[in-house]
């Protein structure tokens, strides 16, 4: 059978298994290796046994398990209670006060913890309740967790910013770089629309009492060791002083020394936390061996080169090209996981936008964008599931409360498809 027809339907094989319910990982695999088998013949199997070393056996790699260690550190500990605590005293008197405070401490959880679900899980299990004994509308307040939540794909250190330069040979500090502006920009929109709507309906967020300066001056005694850990660890990639997997070692240490001096940390909390980990780390690393094998399909096949020319063929601009990408992704991002989403089309999309003149830096940040779009993107979302059990809300509840916010982002996509600079800017100021 020819190459390309077998690229093709082992390509849209993964996504079918994918749909209904197969891993990732075994998806990916089987629409891969059957791929390279009927394809290629058994030979470039040998592909197979050697992706593990070669992906493995690469600096670049090391951050995402370091961070993902940072991560599992910090959520054995109090940390995102007070951080939105301290949000909460600086923020409260702002109309939807304590909206603003989750989706504002959900980015700083992001900024720590590159991890959605867990950093929505960790300001809602405190949030969510507060908003209730004040007579908050929940449906709203539902809504704003989880669009905060999304906030992890796209701020430093984030996980799927570090796959994707390890799929794409990208620097992940640049990658880093690019994220933080558009990252500060969406979290601003968000905490808008919730200002705005809170002031055309005050039923949906009533006003507490005032907190004194000495409250919210006293609400940053543990915060700020974090604080200062993150701007820290981003600044000190931003000039150069340190790579992302130095400043991620550095992290994972620094952490571990705030955690033991001011939350109680102690071992039974560092063998969860290394547990977790490493259960994490392992299952990442399966899906990115697995989606290199279906990559390297992909290149043998050519089938890159003929979508190219299919698209000069019809005489569309480079931005017409980006949009019709985009469009594509929110597509598959309403039944596929967000990661999936970057493994499947990654091999495909990538090659494409820089052979019509796009940085692919940039286009990692837009990939970041609509994988957060997909984690709240119904009726298949990890993130609305994830809230609906754990708070015990009907889906279509979480649904009606999360669209507005959805809309939010899908507009602030269309802002930095039009405005590369947004995410180029801090890259460049590093290249200079």
């Amino acid at each position: 059978m020819d190459i390309v027809a077998v690229t093709v339907i082992a390509f849209f094989g993964a996504i079918a298994l994918t749909i209904i319910g197969i891993p990732i990982a075994y998806a990916l695999g089987f629409g891969g290796v059957l791929g390279i088998l009927f394809g290629l013949g058994g030979v470039p199997l040998i592909k197979l046994g050697l992706t593990p070393f070669s992906v493995f056996y690469n600096l670049s790699w090391l951050p995402l398990p370091l961070f993902i260690l940072m991560a599992c550190i910090i959520s054995e500990t109090r940390i995102g209670a007070d951080i939105f605590g301290a949000a909460n005293n600086w923020l409260s008197r702002i109309p939807g006060g304590i909206v603003i405070t989750s989706i504002w401490a959900e980015a700083a959880m992001a900024a720590t913890m590159g991890s959605s679900g867990t950093t929505m899980l960790t300001v809602g299990k405190v949030a969510l309740p507060e908003m209730e004994r004040l007579g908050y509308n929940k449906r709203f307040s539902m809504g704003a967790l989880l669009s905060g939540g999304a906030l992890g794909p796209l701020i430093p250190p984030s996980i799927p910013l570090i796959v994707y330069a390890v799929l794409t040979q990208q620097s992940i500090s640049q990658l880093f770089m690019a994220g933080m502006i558009p990252g500060i920009l969406l979290a601003s929109m968000l905490s808008a629309y919730a200002i705005v709507a809170c002031l055309r309906r005050p039923e949906l967020a009533p006003r507490p009492a005032g907190i004194s300066w000495r409250e919210r001056i006293f609400s940053l005694r543990r915060v700020w060791p974090v604080g200062a850990l993150m701007f820290g660890i981003l600044g000190g990639i931003y000039l150069g002083v340190v790579t992302a997997t130095e400043a991620a070692a550095i992290g994972v240490l620094i952490t571990l020394l705030i955690a033991v001096a001011f939350y109680r940390f102690r071992l039974p909390n560092l063998v969860r936390a290394m547990s977790e980990a490493a259960t994490l780390t392992a299952m990442v690393s399966i899906m990115v061996i697995v989606a290199t094998v279906l990559t390297f399909l992909v290149d043998a096949s050519g089938i890159v080169n003929s979508l190219s020319n299919f698209i000069a063929s019809l005489g569309l601009s480079p931005w017409g090209v980006i949009i019709i990408i985009n469009f594509s992704l929110l597509l598959l991002g309403t039944f596929l996981d967000g990661l999936a989403i970057m493994l499947l089309s990654v091999p495909v999309f990538v090659p494409l936008i820089v052979g019509i003149g796009f940085d692919p830096v940039w286009f990692g940040v837009l990939m970041a964008i609509n994988i957060e779009i997909a984690l709240i993107s119904p009726p298949d979302a990890l993130n609305l599931y994830l809230m609906s059990g754990t708070f015990h809300e009907p889906v279509l509840e979480v649904i009606r409360g999360v669209t507005p916010f959805l809309a939010v982002m899908v507009v602030f996509l269309g802002i930095v498809i039009a405005f590369p600079q947004l995410s180029l800017w801090l890259p460049a100021m590093m290249r200079a």
